[in-house]
This record gives C-alpha cells, structure tokens and sequence, in this order.
C-alpha cells in the first residue's frame, strides 16, 4: 500500500529524512515538466470558471487596473491620495499584463480580463512547482505528490490561485520564500528567502511577511550553536535580504509618487488603517465569531484541513514513540515548516474581522501539513510488522480505507466546486449579449450609455465586460454603506492618469453613505438586478423587482442564480443535483440575474 513505508522493526519514521533512505529513480514523484501542467492545468480551469466572490476584487483591483488602461473606472476610498492604502505598482503590472493582450488578434476587454487571469494562474503553477520540487527534495516525494493533489484538487486553491488579489499575490510569493528557506542544498539560502516574502508583503498584503519568522527563528536557535564565523554569515545572509527588500520598497515608493504625487508607504498605510485606525477599521465591515475559519476551511479544504491540524500532534506522537534516532536539528526543521500554519491561523481567528481572502497566504502551509500528516499516517498504518495493530489489518484492507477517504474528499471537492460555479457564476456571463464579438461594439444601445446596479451592485464583476465608454452607476438600494465613487477622466499635468492624485470627494474611511454616489433610474439604459420568486412580496420600496416591470423594461439575458435564503445549507455548500428523489427540502432555490435594457418610446 505505502511505497515509502517505514522498515519492519520501526512503526513511525520521520518524513524529512525517510526520502534519503529509499531507492527511487529520480529526486521527485513526477516529472517538475508534468508537475507545472498539473498546476497549470487547475489554474487555467480556475481562470475560466472561478466566480469572483469578494466585491473588493473588483472595487479595489480590477476598476482600478481598467482605469489605467481605458482612461475611466470605479474608484474606492483606498485609492484616494487622502489615504493611500493601495498599491499601484500592483496594480499596475496587472494591467500591463492585460495591455499586453490588445496587441494580439481578436482582442476585447473581455478577453484582456481573462488574459490577466491565466497570466495569473501561470504565476501560481510556476510558484507551485518550485515548491513541490523542494517539498520532494527536503521532505519526501510522498509528501510532494501529497501537496499537489491537495492543491489541484481543493476548492479553496481553486479560487486562490487566479484571483486579481493582494492575498492571493503574497500566497505566490510566500511559497518561493518557504521553497528558499526550505532547500539547504547549495547552501543556506535566507537572503532568497527574505526577499520573496518581502516582496509579499510590499506588493502584496503586508501582514504575510510574517510567516517568515518561524525559518528566522529556526537560523537564529541554530547559529546560537554554532560558533563565531557561522553567526557572522547568518547576519551577512538576513542584511543582503533586507537590502533586497528595501530595493522592492523604494520602486514601490517612486511608482506611488508618480500616482498619488505624494510620498506614500502603501504597506505601512494599511498596517496602520487595519491595527491603529482611530475610526473604526476593517471592524466597520463586519465581524465573524472565532470559528469562521475553522468552518471556511474545512469547506475549502475539508479532509486536507483536518489532516493539516493533526500534523503537528502526530509529528510529535512520532517522535515520542519512535526509536529512529532522528537528531535535534531534523526534529526543529519539521517543526519549523509546520510552525506558519498554525501560526497564521491562530494571529487571525484573534481578529473580529474575518474573510476567506484572509486565509489564501497560508494554503500552501495547510496543504504542505496535509502532506506531512497523511505522510505519517500511511507510514504508522503501512507497518507490516505482525506485533503491531496496524500490522495485523491486510494491506488490501488498508489500502481499500484509504482509498475511499480519498476519493471521498475529491467528491465533496468536486461537489464544492461545481456548486459554486453553476450557483454564482452568473454575473460573469450575462454581459455577452452587449458586445459584437467581430466589432467589439455594443449590440444594443450606445457606447455611453449608462448600466446601473441598485442591489446586486457588489456582484458587478469590472469595467471589463462592458463595451468600451459604458459606465456602471448607481442607484439607491437599501444599503447605507459606501459605495464607490469613479476616477477623474480629467486631463491635468502630463495627461497620464490625473485621477490617481485629483482631490476626491464623497470618500471616507468610515464607511459612511455618500448620496452623491447614486444616479437617478431615469437615466439608466440598463440595469442589472436579481429576481427571487420567493421574495416578490416582501421587496422594500427602494429594491423594486424591475424585471417584472415590462412596461418600463425588456430582459436582455437572464441566468439562473442561487436563492441562498431560501436554499437548505447543505445545497448551498455542495452542489446537489435536481432530481425526484432529492427530498424538496434539500432542493436548490433559485432566482434570475438579468440584464435589462430600458425600453424605447
């Protein structure tokens, strides 16, 4: 059953050093080729199909990114040279990339958008890779393989790996740090290794460089042992690392001066919005109790999370009743790669403010402890030494067990992922019918027409699926938080981009209305709204159901969407399929999102 299992005398062996002892015919489970299209192959699926599921996607990234390359886009408070708290080297190479899309044929901002994506997607398999390599390399090629079947096959990397996201960027840059930290052949590599998870933190989201300190910590407890050279060399390697890191920060400073025209340290910015704010903070957009993570995850994850809480008791079960001999330093090591997971998961739970997005740093530790556990467990149950429980159970049996756990967890998976899809993926596919795909003109209105969202105005998915000059708006809903202003199209200074330092107004930090957000419906061309059959009778005054006013509108395209309120949480968790047996309680509900276009006298 277990390739890799322990000698008969011994019934656990410590994962970082059972590769060295077995013959294989090279250093990997596959081939680092076949490993980077496995990687790829779920991002690109990713890519096409993940929904976008956090409204600051789209607010705070992509609008951001449409504006620097078509001139116009939805602005938020972030972006505001009153606060700074964005990036926009960023956000700038995200747009690059998307430019980069309309020198090649048959070009769209639709497709620029997906361009972006896959360029993404690419980023995340190469990271993955090199991580998968070292795994294999340091640990064992069992845990290796481990750690791409949790990465390809979980629903929670699945909308990781290709979202236009701060989080997900530090994830990328998170793993070649560990990779750098991880891999001692050649030499101690820390500079490397500070300078990737600076780069996470400077370009990405600040509070992931903080997953270094468990390998800092490791070289700091190690040179204390070793003499007076080795302590020298450990304080050349972590100066040239942050020397890099300044590096990164300095280009990072000039290309802000450029947009907000004023020196702004983005990074520094949001780490004191989100600890030191005297206005409320991320706490303003809501709190979650403790165990949001703890559920998110095990949806996200499901067995690969469980396996990567147990890895660090089962570690040390191993040690206690092994009698391998494994020294110190081999013992520390382990502990060390298993140290951020638990870490990340710990500082964040403390935190009231809770999102999913939160979490996407850590999902290369998660499914690299996954590994470790289920590497320890198949060695502990592999054991064929008769003396022993797990001894006396047929190897056909074990392997059986195992097996179906597996396959079980790649079902629900598979359920998680194509629920979300066929549940949410609407907003993403109703704007079609708004383009001439030979043309890229609009098949219906003008170009400068308005497309306006009342309620479902967090579900727009960007600027990029709208013909070029259509403008989204807003009309008043019933909520009363604020909603995002738009870029000056002002051509001020050198003409390049003048709504990224122009005053602002309307925009706050607190999270407070601003009535001058909002348009009148009158002026709408088209709009997007969500119909709930089950709700019709309940719609407050300022959330009409527009799709059932023919008189004033005609529906350009439905798709069907989830009915979450109405829907039994265990249909809104996995997908559950429409057929006579499936008792009418456990039934998905569904709504109609539309695009409607008003009618002409």
């Amino acid at each position: 059953m277990a390739p890799n299992s322990p000698p008969r005398q011994r019934q656990f062996e410590h994962p970082a050093s059972s590769h060295a002892k077995k013959k294989r015919k090279g250093p990997y489970p596959i081939e680092l080729t076949t490993a980077f299209y496995i990687f790829f192959a779920a991002g690109v699926a990713a890519a096409v199909f993940a929904p976008i599921q956090d409204c600051d996607e789209t607010f705070n990234y992509w609008e951001p990114a449409h504006y620097l390359s078509h001139g116009y886009g939805l602005q938020t408070w972030e972006y505001s040279p009153d606060y700074a708290i964005r990036s926009w080297l960023y956000v700038g190479l995200h747009s690059l990339v998307g430019s980069i899309r309309r020198l090649l044929p048959q070009s769209s901002k639709v497709s620029e958008f997906y361009f972006i994506r896959y360029g993404l997607a690419f980023l995340c398999a190469l990271c993955q890779t090199v991580l998968f390599k070292v795994i294999s390399l340091t640990l064992n090629g069992r845990i290796g393989m481990f750690f791409l079947i949790a990465n390809v096959t979980s629903p929670g990397n699945f909308h990781a790996s290709a979202s236009f996201l701060p989080s997900s960027f530090a994830m990328y840059m998170c793993m070649l740090g560990a990779a750098s930290f991880m891999n001692w052949r050649g030499g101690i590599k820390t500079a490397h290794g500070i300078f990737w998870f600076a780069v996470a933190g400077i370009l990405g989201w600040p509070f992931a460089s903080a997953l270094c300190a468990p390998f800092l910590l490791e070289e700091l407890v190690l040179v204390s042992f070793s003499d007076k050279d080795a302590f020298i060399e450990a304080i050349i390697r972590c100066f040239q690392g942050v020397i890099a890191g300044l590096i990164v920060l300095f280009f990072d400073i000039l290309v802000n001066l450029f947009f907000y025209k004023k020196i702004a340290v983005v990074s520094w910015n949001i780490v004191k919005y989100n600890i030191f704010s005297s206005t409320g903070g991320p706490d303003l957009y809501g709190t979650e109790p403790w165990t949001f993570y703890f559920k998110n995850l095990t949806l996200n994850f499901n067995v690969w999370f469980i396996l990567a809480l147990l890895a660090l008791p089962l570690f040390l079960m191993q040690k206690l009743i092994s009698s391998s001999g494994q020294g110190f330093q081999s013992g520390l090591r382990t502990v060390v790669f298993i140290a951020p997971f638990y870490m990340w998961l710990a500082i964040f739970t403390a935190q009231p403010h809770k999102e999913e997005r939160f979490m996407y740093p850590v999902y290369s530790f998660l499914t690299l402890n996954a590994g470790i556990a289920l590497h320890i467990i198949l060695a502990a149950i592999g054991s064929t030494n008769p003396s022993t429980l797990a001894g006396k159970i047929p190897a056909r049996l074990k392997f059986l067990a195992v097996s179906a756990v597996m396959l079980l967890a790649l079902d629900v998976s598979l359920a998680r992922l194509y629920g979300t899809y066929s549940a949410y993926s609407a907003p993403l596919r109703i704007y079609s019918r708004l383009w001439n795909p030979i043309q890229d003109q609009p098949l219906v209105g003008m170009e400068e027409d308005l497309i306006c969202f009342g309620k479902e105005w967090y579900r727009f998915p960007s600027s990029y699926f709208l013909p070029r000059n259509m403008h989204a708006k807003f009309v008043r809903s019933e909520f009363r938080g604020l909603v995002p202003g738009e870029f000056s199209e002002a051509k001020i200074g050198f003409g390049f981009w003048s709504g990224t330092w122009l005053p602002t107004s309307g925009l706050n930090d607190r999270n407070e209305e601003d009535p001058g957000k909002y348009v009148d419906v009158k002026a709408c061309s088209f709009l997007v709204d969500t119909q709930y059959p089950q709700r019709t009778d309940t719609l407050p005054p300022s959330e009409p159901d527009y799709i059932s006013d023919e008189d004033t509108w005609e529906v350009v395209d439905c798709k069907w969407f989830l009915d979450a309120a109405n829907t039994h949480i265990l249909a809104r968790t996995l997908w559950v399929p429409q057929l006579e047996i499936i008792p009418e309680k456990f039934r998905r509900k569904w709504g109609r999102h539309c695009l409607l276009q008003r009618k002409r006298v």
